[in-house]
C-alpha cells in the first residue's frame, strides 16, 4: 500500500491530527484577529471570524486530503487562511464603501477565479525542474524560520519579547523533540513534536504563563452560516487585487506541493497540481461564503511530515475533523489557543528547518559542474533574492504598491527569480525534460 493511503488506528490518527492542528493554529487565528481589529469589530464578532475560519479550514482540509472529482491532491495537506491577503484586506477594511462585506465579495470572486486559473497555473510545471524546486523549498523553510523565531521570542508585539523565560521554554521543547527522536521508537517518536509541546505547555502553566481568559465566558457551541455579516459587496478594483493575491498564493502552494511530493516519495504530476490548486480556489470561495478569508495550503505543516516520517493523508483528514469541531465549539477553540507562542517556537525550529533541509537534499542531486556550472548562479541569486524581504522587511517599501504581493513574499520572489534564471541559463526544452524526470 502507498504510505500516503495508509489507514492508521483511530487513536493514532487523532493524536497525529491534533499535532498538525496545533502547528497551524496560531497562523489560522492571527488573520481574523488582525482584520477584526482593523474593522473595530466587537469581541463577539471577532470570535465569530475565528470560528468561521477554523470551520472553513477543516472543511477544505478534508476536500484537499480526501479528494473529490477534480478537487484535492490527496496528500497530507492542512489548509488555512493565508497571510498574503492581509495587506489588501486591511486597505479594504479602511475603505468605508467596502468594509467587511467588500472583503467577502472580493474573496468569493477571487475563489471562482482561482478554480478556473488552477489548470493554467499547473501547466507551469515544466518550469520547475529540481534546481528550481530545490531553491523554492529551501526558501520556504528559511522564510518560515522567522515565524519560529518570533514564536520562540513570545510573539510579535509582546512587550517582553525575547525574555529568557520564553527562550528557555522554547529550548526545552526543542531539546525534548531531539531526545525523543534519538531515543524513542515507534508511535511516540512520530508524535515527538506534540510531546515536546505538551512538556512546554506544562512548564509554562507551572510558571503562570498560560492564560485561560475568555474560556469561561465562551459558549460551548456556535452556529456558523453563510453571510452572517450581510450580503457581499463586489468592487472591481478589490476583486482584481484579490485575484492577484490568488495567483501569488497558488504559486506558493505549487512549491509546497512539490516539497510534499519529495517528502512522501510521490511523483507530482500536472494534473495533481491542478487538483490541489483548485482547492485553494474552492477554499477561498467557501471562505467568502462562510464569513472568512482566502484559504491556502499551509507550508508550516510540511515540516511535520519530514519530522515524523508519517505520510498518511488520513492524519490531516483527522486534523480537518478536529478543526471543524473547534470551529463549532468556541470554548474548546479558546483552550487550544491558550498554548503560548513561545512553546510553539522550539517545535517551529525543528519543523521549518526540516523543510529547508528537504530543499537542500534536492539541490544535492543537481549538476553544478561543466556545462551545468550556471546552476550555481541560479541557486545563489534566487536564494539571495528570496531572503531579502525576510532579512530586511522594509527593503521594498518605496516600490509601487501594486508590486507588494510579489516583492514582500520571499517564496514568490525566489520562485520567479529561479524560474527566469533557469530559462536564461538552461532554456525551456531542458526545463521541460528535467520537470518530467522530476
Amino acid at each position: 500500500m502507498d504510505p500516503v493511503d495508509e489507514i492508521l488506528p483511530v487513536g493514532q490518527l487523532s493524536v497525529l491530527g491534533l499535532q498538525h492542528v496545533l502547528v497551524m493554529y496560531a497562523g489560522a487565528v492571527a488573520v481574523p484577529l488582525i482584520i477584526g481589529g482593523a474593522l473595530k469589530l466587537p469581541k463577539d464578532q471577532v470570535a465569530l471570524l475565528i470560528n468561521a475560519d477554523l470551520l472553513c479550514a477543516g472543511i477544505v482540509t478534508l476536500i484537499q486530503s480526501i479528494g473529490f472529482w477534480k478537487f484535492g491532491i490527496r496528500l497530507p495537506v492542512m489548509m488555512g487562511v493565508t497571510f498574503a491577503a492581509v495587506g489588501p484586506m486591511l486597505a479594504m477594511a479602511a475603505n468605508p464603501d467596502l468594509g467587511i462585506q467588500g472583503i467577502f465579495g472580493s474573496v468569493m470572486a477571487a475563489g471562482v477565479f482561482g478554480i478556473f486559473a488552477a489548470t493554467f497555473i499547473s501547466r507551469l510545471l515544466p518550469m520547475f525542474p529540481p534546481v528550481v524546486t530545490g531553491v523554492i523549498i529551501s526558501v520556504i523553510g528559511l522564510s518560515l524560520l522567522r515565524v519560529a523565531a518570533n514564536w520562540a521570542g513570545g510573539g510579535v508585539g509582546n512587550p517582553n519579547f525575547g525574555a529568557p523565560l520564553y527562550l528557555g521554554v522554547a529550548l526545552i521543547v526543542l531539546a525534548s523533540i531531539i531526545l525523543i527522536t534519538k531515543f524513542v521508537k515507534g508511535f511516540f517518536a512520530n508524535i515527538s513534536v506534540l510531546v515536546g509541546l505538551i512538556i512546554g505547555f506544562l512548564i509554562a502553566l507551572a510558571l503562570g504563563q498560560v492564560s485561560f481568559a475568555g474560556v469561561a465566558d465562551a459558549p460551548w457551541a456556535a452556529a456558523i452560516y453563510p453571510f452572517m455579516f450581510g450580503p457581499p459587496k463586489f468592487d472591481v478594483v478589490a476583486i482584481l487585487t484579490m485575484c492577484i493575491v490568488m495567483v501569488v498564493v497558488m504559486i506558493e502552494s505549487m512549491g509546497m506541493f512539490l516539497a510534499l511530493g519529495e517528502l512522501t516519495h510521490r511523483r507530482i504530476t500536472q494534473e495533481d497540481l491542478a487538483k490541489g490548486l483548485r482547492v485553494d480556489g474552492l477554499g477561498t470561495l467557501i471562505g467568502g461564503i462562510l464569513n472568512t478569508f482566502p484559504h491556502t495550503s499551509f507550508s508550516q505543516n510540511v515540516g511535520l511530515v519530514g519530522v515524523t516520517g508519517v505520510r498518511s493523508r488520513y492524519v490531516t483528514i483527522a486534523g480537518g475533523i478536529i478543526m471543524i469541531a473547534l470551529g463549532l465549539l468556541p470554548k474548546l477553540a479558546l483552550l487550544v489557543a491558550s498554548v503560548p507562542q513561545f512553546v510553539l517556537g522550539g517545535a517551529g525550529i525543528v519543523m521549518f528547518g526540516m523543510v529547508a533541509a528537504t530543499g537542500i537534499r534536492i539541490l544535492h542531486g543537481v549538476e553544478f559542474h561543466g556545462e551545468k556550472r550556471h546552476n550555481m548562479y541560479i541557486v545563489a541569486i534566487a536564494i539571495g533574492m528570496g531572503l531579502v524581504p525576510e532579512l530586511s522587511p522594509k527593503f521594498f517599501d518605496q516600490m509601487p504598491h501594486f508590486l507588494g504581493p510579489l516583492l514582500h513574499s520571499g517564496i514568490l520572489l525566489a520562485a520567479v527569480t529561479a524560474v527566469i534564471l533557469n530559462l536564461v541559463y538552461n532554456g525551456w526544452e531542458e526545463a521541460d525534460e528535467s520537470a518530467h524526470a522530476h
